[in-house]
């Protein structure tokens, strides 16, 4: 009985594991959207929100862009234009780019994993009704 509940927990948690976006994917995206324009860490949230980045704590997301700043794939500056305290403006650094197109190249290799796999499986996983009569 015992060994029934170990799996059923080792089963969630597998379950747990598989749905989201892969391990620090949050930094080809954030990098990508540096690449297209210059934003403060508030904007960049809104902007990985609507990527599908719902859950990620504020503190950990700072954490992430001081991080990239250390590593030298991003850059800030201090904005004293606007009314209030000033904001941190983060811009993509050339070494920052070199980063991103590596994670293209990667994850372009990593889509064609996933078409293949799911060639494979719609092969076994055809939907009722699916194939006309001229197929049967």
């Amino acid at each position: 009985m015992d060994s029934k509940r170990k799996s059923a927990k080792e089963d969630k948690e597998a379950k747990k594991n598989i749905v989201g976006a892969p391990k620090n994917f949050v930094l080809p995206v954030l990098l990508l959207l540096l690449k297209d324009w210059n934003a403060h860490g508030y904007e960049l949230m809104q902007k990985l929100s609507q990527f599908g980045f719902d859950s990620l704590d504020h503190g950990n997301f700072y954490r992430i862009l001081r991080q990239l700043e250390k590593d030298e794939l991003v850059t800030s500056v201090w904005d004293t234009t606007s009314g209030g305290p000033a904001k941190r403006i983060y811009s993509i650094t050339t070494a920052g780019e070199d980063y991103l197109e590596l994670w293209a190249d990667s994850m372009g290799q990593y889509q064609k994993m996933l078409g293949q796999f799911f060639d494979m499986y719609s092969q076994f996983f055809v939907p009722p009704g699916f194939l006309s009569n001229k197929d049967e």
